[in-house]
């Protein structure tokens, strides 16, 4: 893989549902969108990082309507709590869009206009199934059985019999289309996403309803005012709102477009490789280059919900555990595109082990002994056989492995690359002594140090989209240069002899990661 890559990176989460308060697996999906637009930044790339909230539709009209307040009032708060949420868990994006801005009614109906010069849009009445929860509509063959005579959404949710006028959209024009995107390499991952969306297509597709005339909280359908746009079709026509659709502003939709990736739970995956690409298509568009339905964050193995009683507030786990803890043990603990769980207990049990052990106890001793035997001071050092391997080991999994991994989405496989080589480094201290040559052979005791210093270097490069602050701490507490903490770094063989020139002198250390404990009521329960 280059070093550095001159092309654009365009990266989107789904937009939240503001109707409640984000909980943990809002969460997860913005900092893995985060930790791949870091990263693509370290690689040299252009990034846009888009992420917002999908205010429109009828369950924000309902809850509104409970609560005695306007939907306006409503998105207003909500919204709020995702963007707070996003900034606390430092996710980098460049806009947080909301659906209800002006710039997007006006390119929701710009991409209407599109698909209505297409001649794919035509009226007629709509008479079927509709879930507001899910905001879909199903067909019956569908429906699975509830409790007694009551019928269900394929997701376990309530549906009930909607008949009004519609505007329709010519989905089954593009079923051809969509079975060869959907058969494009790369297109829609994981695999088994994929394998399921084909076989829906096969079964055949009917025309959607996409417009509701039975409330008004909506982008307005052009010269026909008594519909709001299907929010299924504002919420998609989001990602290009925010390059500017339908004009060509600068670094917008030739310089973005098609998006890279768009990063979406895998219960919204039908929306978003199936409807938004016919759409696109119609509209005179390109579909994404990949869309990526994850898996679902359990808690302690089990869905979140409130009847349970069991649902995460991440600004609290982010409080209680640490930032850069809670963002390691999400794309460590989880392999990406799979459901995972998590537990208290499993965060302090992988944030102690791996960060406040491992990783950190490595930086805290081998700056501290610099510190404390070498006067804080740097100086050129021939490294032996020992020295090399331990570097190159260290090399290998910062500049080839977890790259390689993280381009991938291979998170955990990544960072496990990375922790092999935070093992390796201690295991060298321990068999090198330094402790002990510092009697010995103090020359030797200076290369072992400074071995470990590169070697931190390069870790605390490597690690950086994943623990942004702590990464930064370190890097700071080695001196490197802001604009020398890229991944191309770690091919410059000259940073240590500038460095040592520099006259840069050690500081003592602040601990990274202090090791965290349980509350006594959960520790005994653990």
């Amino acid at each position: 893989m280059a070093d550095l890559d001159p092309l654009p990176f365009y990266i989107t989460t789904a937009i939240s549902y503001p109707n409640g308060r984000p909980h943990i697996g809002h969460a997860y999906e913005a900092i893995a969108a985060d930790v791949i637009a870091r990263f693509q930044r370290l690689r040299g790339r252009a990034v846009r990082f888009q992420t917002g909230t999908d205010e429109h539709g009828l369950k924000m009209a309902r809850k509104a309507e409970e609560q005695g307040r306007s939907p306006r009032d409503l998105a207003d708060e909500m919204s709020g709590y995702f963007r707070e949420m996003c900034d606390a868990l430092n996710v980098s994006y460049d806009r947080f869009i909301r659906t209800s801005e002006p710039d997007h009614h006006r390119a929701s109906q710009a991409i209407w206009q599109a698909m209505e010069a297409s001649d794919d849009l035509y009226l007629d009445r709509y008479e079927g199934w509709y879930s507001v929860r899910d905001e879909a509509y199903y067909d019956e063959s569908e429906l699975v059985a509830g409790e007694g005579d009551e019928k269900l959404s394929p997701q376990g949710t309530p549906v009930e019999w909607t008949v009004e006028e519609s505007w329709f959209f010519r989905l089954s024009k593009y079923q051809d289309y969509l079975l060869g995107l959907l058969r494009t390499p790369g297109f829609l991952e994981p695999a088994s996403r994929r394998n399921e969306m084909i076989a829906f297509v096969e079964q055949g597709l009917r025309d959607l309803s996409v417009s509701r005339t039975s409330f008004d909280w909506g982008v307005k359908v052009p010269g026909s005012e008594a519909h709001v746009m299907y929010v299924w079709v504002d919420a998609l026509t989001n990602y290009i709102t925010g390059l500017g659709y339908p004009d060509d502003i600068p670094n917008g939709m030739s310089t973005f477009w098609p998006a890279d990736l768009q990063l979406i739970g895998k219960d919204i995956v039908r929306f978003h490789s199936i409807y938004w690409p016919a759409f696109l298509e119609s509209a005179g568009l390109q579909a994404p280059k990949k869309v990526f339905g994850h898996g679902f964050l359990l808690n302690r193995g089990q869905k979140e919900s409130k009847s349970l009683g069991n649902v995460t507030d991440p600004l609290e786990l982010s409080e209680r555990f640490g930032v850069d803890a809670l963002r390691y043990f999400l794309m460590r603990e989880v392999a990406f595109g799979q459901d995972g769980s998590y537990s208290p207990e499993a965060i302090v049990l992988r944030t102690n082990a791996e960060l406040a052990n491992s990783f950190g106890n490595l930086a805290q001793r081998t700056l501290s002994m610099i510190v404390k035997n070498m006067d804080g001071r740097l100086e050129a050092f021939k490294p032996d056989s020992a020295d090399d391997a331990l570097l190159a080991i260290v090399k290998q999994a910062c500049a080839t492995e977890l790259p390689r991994d993280f381009e991938a989405l291979s998170f955990s496989t990544g960072i496990e690359a990375w922790l092999r080589a935070v093992y390796a480094c201690n295991q060298y201290v321990d068999e090198q002594a330094p402790w002990a040559l510092k009697k010995t052979d103090p020359e030797r005791m200076k290369a072992v140090l400074q071995t470990l210093f590169v070697a931190l270097r390069d870790l605390a490069i490597a690690i950086q989209p994943v623990v942004p602050q702590k990464s930064a701490a370190l890097l700071d507490q080695l001196g490197i240069p802001a604009d020398e903490r890229a991944y191309a770094a770690l091919k410059d063989h000259d940073w240590f002899g500038r460095l040592v020139a520099s006259g840069f002198t050690v500081a003592p250390p602040t601990p990274l990661f202090p090791r965290l404990e349980l509350p006594v009521d959960e520790a005994a329960n653990a």
